[in-house]
């Protein structure tokens, strides 16, 4: 399951669409919005995205993973929006037959998604400015 949504992501219900009895590992990464980044407060993020670019990446990653380990299920759901401090932004769940490919695929899978996937995210620091940040991790520049 690959999927852009605006409501908060149900990681419960996304864990147990990648559990099988084919696996014995389930590896889940949630990605939430944190108070600090490199010293500054954050108040939230918005995201944005190329939503049918977008999933069409993500697929490509997927089948990429697939390729590389033995991955039985996949599912990756990225938040669009604004979100809160605490809120999730980005959940992978990944299931193999031993956990080293659940989390070398789990892995994987998050760090290219953050290089590849069209999402940006715009950091509303405490101090009232703003920065769009590029999927990268790094920030734009003007």
């Amino acid at each position: 399951m690959i999927s852009l949504t605006h409501d908060p992501i149900d990681y419960h219900t996304l864990t147990e669409s990648v559990r099988s009895t084919q696996s014995g590992a389930v590896v889940l990464f949630l990605g939430t919005v944190r108070e600090m980044t490199h010293g500054r407060r954050t108040l939230a993020l918005d995201y944005e995205g190329y939503p049918e670019m977008a999933e069409v990446k993500l697929a490509e990653l997927e089948t990429a993973a697939r390729a590389r380990w033995p991955v039985d299920r996949v599912a990756i759901v990225h938040r669009l929006g604004r979100l809160e401090l605490g809120d999730i932004s980005v959940a992978v769940a990944v299931s193999c037959p031993h956990r080293k490919a659940a989390f070398e695929a789990g892995q994987f899978l998050i760090d290219e998604l953050k290089v590849s996937v069209p999402i940006w995210k715009q950091e509303n620091w405490s101090d009232g400015t703003t920065e769009w940040v590029h999927p990268s991790g790094k920030p734009q520049e003007s």
